[in-house]
């Protein structure tokens, strides 16, 4: 076991997920599962989000990392830049670092999805007004 791998190991690796108010947004629930804020030795954000039917959230950048989103449950319109791109459950979409965009449930249903990002330190820069 390399030297790296046995420090990482020293800390534990298991967090409990509960879902709390804390996490809830105006246009619905996000939640980091993994970031350098759970985790020293992270080397990547990964979350849980959900996007209430007929909301959005605000239009956003990440200037430090790209984002990979994973549909679960739902539809999107998830717009990047000037383009608009609709997502339905068991869909992915890349969206490149520094891009502005944004998500909005076009479905009855909540949209459920994961996020990803190759990064402990993801950085979001709000595009307009609304809670992140």
């Amino acid at each position: 076991m390399s030297r790296e791998h046995e420090t990482a190991m020293q800390t534990n690796p298991v967090v409990a997920v509960e879902r709390t108010t804390e996490h809830e947004v105006s246009w619905g629930f996000m939640q980091w599962l993994c970031s350098g804020a759970q985790f020293a030795d992270a080397q990547q954000t990964f979350g849980y989000v959900e996007i209430l039917p007929g909301r959005k959230n605000p239009r956003h950048l990440h200037p430090n990392s790209d984002e990979v989103l994973y549909l679960l449950d739902g539809e999107l319109d998830h717009r990047i830049d000037d383009q608009v791109f609709h997502l339905e459950a068991g869909m992915a979409i890349h969206i490149p670092q520094g891009a502005e965009h944004d998500a909005r449930n076009t479905g009855a249903t909540v949209a459920r999805m994961v996020v990803a990002y190759p990064t402990a330190d993801r950085q979001a820069v709000m595009c307009e007004a609304g809670e992140e």
